[in-house]
């Protein structure tokens, strides 16, 4: 299964008895609309809702962690997830948050699933199906994590590459958040940037059509921001969705996966002993 699917793909796919569509939708704090209600109102038929601030860890202040191996195999098999299902991510907003359910599937051993290509508006520009109204209840499956910690980067572990180097940090902010020179959308966090950290916004990643720009204009992009094929990357942005964007992106372009820090921004703002770079 490739990691990005185009709607023609999942139309022919659809109703495949081992498929499973996600909606993974979010929407920054502050930003007008409703990810339930929106989904209830227009989804891709079949259609289940992948929370990611419920599938997460319960026991932290910072925005949708990680949550334990255990709970993540809970609730994925509750919404009908199992080891043998091929699981498609799609988003409201086209290329957003839908690769965060993407990289957390890879996270815990799962290497089925794909992003559908355009999200939600390049399916509803094409003229497919929807529905709406209540979803329909998942039958509950049996999903057996393998949890890969490999692709998973905590603030130690960042706090070490800002001091001692050894890898590179991409932050998919948007540059005047990345520069300091703009808020950030959580209400009392500076802006700025880890020292050391180069600038990819997420919104370099696809084309004026909301679709992922072809492996070689991707490639160009990392490559003019550091990145060489030699030392480990990790991915950043505000609370570690659209940096699993950047993930996607470098995976796409031929290099090698990178780990996600999953704190952020969020959380190395909020630190006071952390040292926050700007322009």
């Amino acid at each position: 299964m490739n990691n990005v699917v185009s709607s023609a793909w999942l139309a022919g796919n659809l109703f495949a008895p081992d498929v499973v569509v996600f909606d993974c939708s979010t929407y920054l704090p502050g930003e007008p609309g409703n990810k339930h209600d929106a989904f209830a109102q227009t989804r891709i038929p079949g259609a289940r809702m992948f929370d990611i601030d419920a599938i997460a860890d319960p026991d932290t202040d910072l925005p949708h962690m990680v949550p334990t191996p255990a709970r993540f195999a809970k609730l994925v098999g509750a919404l009908g997830v199992s080891n043998a299902s091929r699981i498609v991510f799609y988003d409201q907003h086209g290329l957003r948050s839908s690769p965060r359910g993407w990289w957390m599937m890879r996270l815990f051993g799962h290497d089925q699933v794909a992003v559908l290509d355009g999200g939600l508006p390049g399916w509803v520009r094409e003229g497919r199906p929807v529905e709406s109204g209540p979803a329909a209840a998942a039958a509950p499956a049996v999903f057996v994590p393998d949890f890969r910690a490999g692709m998973l980067r905590g603030i130690g572990d960042v706090k070490r590459i800002v001091s001692e180097g050894g890898a590179l940090i991409l932050d998919a902010r948007a540059k005047g958040r990345f520069d300091g020179t703009a808020p950030e959308p959580r209400a009392g966090l500076p802006s700025g940037h880890m020292p050391g950290a180069a600038n990819v916004p997420v919104s370099e990643m696809a084309g004026p059509d909301g679709r992922i720009k072809s492996a070689d204009a991707l490639r160009a992009i990392f490559t003019a921001a550091g990145v060489d094929g030699t030392r480990p990357v990790v991915t950043s942005c505000g609370s570690g969705v659209t940096a699993c964007v950047l993930a996607l992106g470098l995976v796409q372009s031929g290099f090698a996966e990178p780990a996600v820090y999953d704190g952020s921004w969020t959380e190395w703002a909020s630190r006071p002993e952390t040292t926050k770079a700007t322009a």
